[in-house]
């Protein structure tokens, strides 16, 4: 029996690649790296199977647990940039049961639409840059090179009535002759202006546009705190094929106004229709939501009495768009059964279990993220792409100087941050922030001044710029 494996799916985003990227961003917490790994690769699979199956298969939503500033956002954030998905972070304690003042949840499908839109007219619009730069070629062209209108004097004018039928035909031949070589005259012009405009020389000089009117459109909507099925009254679209759009003229250099008119030219080449019907599946299919603070909405030991009655409320809202919906957005309808949830929490005072039942089987994976070690913290100063040392680094670059760190003091930053997490609030990598900002402090006032061209910080600095502030415990209250 032939037992070759026969993998048709892509190669590139395979669970152990997802891993590795995330990795170059987030240190550590490999137990929920793995499971949205596992969650991305699944997608992926689903669209290779027929449709009656693909149908039937839903995301398995995932619940992090952990103390705040330990990467569950970044997971969720570079996991939907890697898979170039529509991605939404929301606050569950924004929202507020139907009835109360506050957000709709449904407008939670309604953000995660329009940043589809978003990502869809982007490509789009990139996609048709070459003709729609031509087209505002052509346009600015006619501003800079208007055409001249013939205008007869009274004599031509009785002339032409005047005269025999032979006259008036060599006229007619001298007037086609004397147009066609104006004709020929001007797009002479044309091509060499637009050979000018191309070369760039023509950038500076100064031109008189017609652009459309960025004044704001005309709305309706409801009091604060209501969504009004999250679309509003836009009269400008609903008079859009009644009303012709406003222009106005403007005078600007040649760039620039290149620049606006191929944007606008554009804009009318993309097909509206298409673009929302695109939106809309790519919301449905790889949309990604996550929920952060979702322990702000459940109540201790499931209990919902006084104030706490609409915290289960919002729970009992979420819960229809997590299990499988239909949301409507200003662009068509929207099924919420196959976008992935990511929810997230510290869950200090309260416990995964006291969220309602319904709610607590719609996110079957659930993951605990560890809190932040010394050796994790120094890791994160230093190995990210986008690590803060990195950052610190660049930034004073711009001066002239070069700043370094010597591996011991990353090794300090870390024990000292460690400390304050231990002792005081656990805020995890934020911690960093605050402790490189007072440690830099008066480099990054200073450094533009020096003569210095490197600047080391040493293990010994960084004991005399924060020592003092991790053990005053007065001091450390309002500065760390």
């Amino acid at each position: 029996m032939d037992t070759k494996k026969n993998n048709v799916l892509s190669p590139e985003l395979t669970p152990a690649k997802i891993i590795e990227h995330l990795n170059r961003y987030i240190v550590g917490q490999d137990k929920a790296k793995r499971s949205v790994a596992i969650a991305l690769r699944n997608r992926i699979r689903r669209r290779a199977l027929p449709p009656e199956i693909a149908h039937e298969i839903m995301p398995k939503n995932i619940l992090m647990v952990g103390p705040t500033g330990v990467g569950k956002t970044e997971i969720a954030r570079r996991l939907a940039t890697l898979s170039n998905a529509p991605f939404v972070k929301v606050e569950a304690t924004k929202f507020t049961e139907v009835g109360y003042v506050g957000r709709d949840v449904e407008t939670i499908i309604r953000d995660l639409t329009e940043f589809a839109v978003s990502m869809v007219r982007k490509r789009m619009i990139e996609g048709v840059q070459k003709p729609a730069l031509e087209k505002a070629e052509q346009r600015l062209l006619d501003a800079m090179l208007p055409k001249r209108e013939k205008k007869f004097s009274m004599p031509e004018f009785m002339k032409a009535f005047s005269g025999s039928k032979d006259e008036e035909d060599n006229n007619n031949e001298q007037d086609q002759a004397e147009a066609a070589l104006e004709e020929e005259r001007n797009e002479r012009t044309r091509k060499r202006f637009l050979k000018m405009m191309r070369e760039g020389k023509l950038d500076d000089k100064d031109v008189e546009i017609e652009v459309n009117d960025s004044t704001s459109p005309v709305s309706i909507f409801g009091a604060p705190g209501m969504d009004i099925m999250g679309m509003g009254i836009n009269i400008s679209e609903m008079l859009g094929g009644i009303m012709p759009k406003k222009t106005k003229k403007r005078s600007m250099k040649v760039k620039e106004a290149l620049r606006i008119l191929q944007q606008e030219e554009a804009e009318k080449l993309i097909d509206s229709d298409a673009m929302a019907k695109e939106a809309l599946d790519l919301a449905q299919e790889d949309g990604i939501v996550f929920l952060d603070e979702i322990d702000k909405v459940v109540v201790k030991g499931g209990s919902s009495h006084g104030p706490d009655v609409s915290r289960e409320g919002v729970q009992r809202d979420l819960l229809p768009i997590v299990e499988g919906s239909v949301v409507q957005t200003r662009y068509g309808p929207v099924k919420t059964d196959h976008i992935l949830f990511i929810a997230a929490g510290a869950f200090s005072g309260v416990k995964p279990s006291d969220l309602i039942p319904e709610l607590q089987g719609r996110f079957p994976i659930r993951v605990e993220l560890e809190p932040l070690t010394i050796e994790n913290l120094q890791r994160i100063l230093t190995e990210p792409e986008n690590s803060l040392i990195r950052q610190y680094e660049a930034l004073i670059s711009t001066e002239g100087t070069e700043l370094s760190f010597t591996d011991e003091a990353t090794q300090e930053i870390a024990r000292l941050a460690h400390k304050m997490n231990s002792e005081m609030e656990d805020i995890g990598a934020r911690r960093l922030h605050t402790m490189m900002e007072q440690l830099l402090e008066e480099i990054s006032f200073s450094v533009s001044d020096m003569n210095e061209d490197k600047i080391e910080i040493t293990a010994e600095i960084v004991r005399e710029k924060l020592g003092g502030l991790v053990e005053n415990r007065d001091i450390r209250r309002y500065l760390l």
